[in-house]
């Protein structure tokens, strides 16, 4: 379907269902995976998968790639980023056909944050990439008198592992990162949206990059735990749950293998007694319901004052009715469907378990009526607390809860009170949001809005995961400190 922003029929568009190793088509031997477009529920493509020797041949040609001594030139990586970002950037209408049709996305957010962020990321880490980070100890008197440096070398061979819900920004994210450290890559897409990162595969293999430093393969759990135990991986980085989070690092353990985590979220957005309602409450919805709740930062538990409590929810009737779910390559979509029809049922399942213990839907709810897709309706919960389930554990779906608090201080303890620390977002008083931020144990914290960043350090505490992504800390995420010391005579020597 074409759109007013969109010229590209999907229905057209011939997918490209090889991999890509040591920048080489190669066609899976493994079983294959259907792909389904979620708001049809017809089967987009049928994708071989990797085979064990395909894993081990992408993790050798990385290796290869690796050793070579022209990769340690910082202004190599720096344009190899550069022309990743310039490929995205290119073909930006085709790569968003493909995520529209197999995650969902609607066509305005894949334009931005599945295109544009990602080209704005990658050109953030090209900047950075050639810079010296050498940390110079100087003299030391000892005894023995001697000089000293701190040097940050590159871990290796990297294994990413991107989440459904926006492929092409965590490859970016991590590739990006990675290439910029001086590591290679394979990146194993999700077995539920593969198509896009398949496309990048095939598009960069044109784009003339070196061999072997980007590799892009597909398979479920078996091809990630081979590529995440293989011996040749040095560092592996993930986004996705908390279980399987735990399973990658349980893999990656058995080489003691570093591991980069980007896990699940519970994030609250902290509305303060000042905060504008009238101004901020469709902007609040609307944040976690894009992509149809389908983020780990999204702001799902609303924490409202209580005097303030049924104003918001009157506010938030409005805002939820004009909010619209529906056909992602409709422009005015906000929230498309679900990735599929089982983790529909899923999130429907913490809905329905919510009123049955007391809960009810105050804005929002159902399903639209519409013949096909795995959509719901947004919805927004009230009449529970901070304990219920719908409370603390992530849905990943355009489900809010709203919680009256009485006191700011209370506000800060709920938020805090969770298993994740991933985000949050304050509204309110900017200075009284600032004294507020650094009490809260999150890695991210968003003062009136959402306001990206490419030189952030995202990241989570507790269950959110480990590590940090973007900017100079993600870059660090894929770097190894070495001491050099020699002998010095005197401080004379050195000055």
């Amino acid at each position: 379907m074409t759109t007013a922003v969109h010229t590209i029929d999907p229905a057209r568009v011939e997918w490209c269902l090889d991999m890509s190793i040591d920048g080489e088509p190669i066609k899976g031997l493994g079983a294959p995976i259907m792909v389904h477009n979620p708001a049809t529920e017809q089967v987009v493509a049928i994708v071989p998968t990797a085979s064990p020797e395909q894993v081990d041949r992408a993790v050798r040609a990385a290796r290869r790639a690796f050793e070579q001594e022209s990769w340690l030139d910082p202004h190599l990586r720096k344009q190899v980023i550069l022309t990743i970002a310039e490929t995205i950037e290119r073909n930006a209408e085709l790569l968003t056909a493909a995520i529209v049709t197999e995650v969902g996305t609607p066509v305005t957010l894949a334009k931005s944050l599945q295109i544009g962020e990602p080209v704005a990321v990658l050109r953030k880490f090209a900047e950075l990439t050639v810079r010296d980070r050498t940390r110079n100890l100087g003299y030391a008197a000892g005894p023995p008198p001697s000089e000293g440096l701190i040097r940050y070398l590159p871990s290796g061979v990297v294994a990413a592992i991107a989440a459904y819900n926006y492929p092409i920004l965590f490859a970016a994210i991590k590739i990006g990162a990675a290439v910029a450290a001086g590591c290679t890559t394979v990146l194993l897409s999700s077995p539920q949206a593969p198509l896009a990162l398949l496309l990048l595969g095939k598009l960069l293999q044109e784009a003339d990059l070196p061999v072997g430093v980007v590799n892009f393969i597909v398979g479920e759990a078996e091809t990630g735990k081979a590529l995440t135990t293989h011996p040749e991986v040095d560092k592996v980085s993930f986004t996705g749950s908390v279980g399987v989070g735990k399973l990658v690092m349980s893999q990656a353990a058995s080489g003691l293998k570093g591991v980069a985590l980007e896990l699940g979220g519970k994030s609250p957005s902290l509305l303060l007694p000042d905060a504008d309602l009238q101004q901020i409450t469709t902007q609040v919805h609307a944040r976690y319901l894009r992509n149809a709740g389908q983020g780990c930062s999204s702001p799902t538990r609303i924490l409202v004052h209580q005097d303030r409590y049924d104003e918001f929810i009157d506010l938030s009737r409005s805002a939820l009715a004009g909010i619209k779910t529906g056909d992602p390559w409709d422009p005015t979509t906000v929230a498309g469907p679900l990735i599929s029809s089982r983790h529909r049922d899923t999130v429907e399942g913490f809905v329905q378990r919510a009123l049955d213990n007391g809960g009810s839907i105050v804005a929002g709810g159902g399903r639209p009526s519409m013949d096909k897709g795995w959509y719901m309706n947004s919805t927004l919960i009230g009449g529970v607390t901070n304990q219920a389930e719908i409370a603390r554990e992530e849905l990943f779906g355009p489900v809010g809860v709203v919680l009256p608090y009485s006191t700011v201080q209370e506000a800060i303890d709920m938020a805090n009170d969770s298993a994740y620390g991933l985000a949050a977002t304050i509204y309110g008083d900017p200075q009284a949001a600032q004294i507020i931020a650094p009490k809260l144990r999150v890695g991210t914290v968003m003062i009136n809005g959402w306001l990206p960043r490419q030189d952030k350090a995202g990241g989570g505490f507790k269950l959110s995961g480990i590590g940090r992504e973007l900017g100079e800390d993600g870059i660090m995420e894929f770097l190894e400190t070495q001491f050099v010391a020699w002998p010095a005579t005197s401080q004379d020597t050195v000055d």
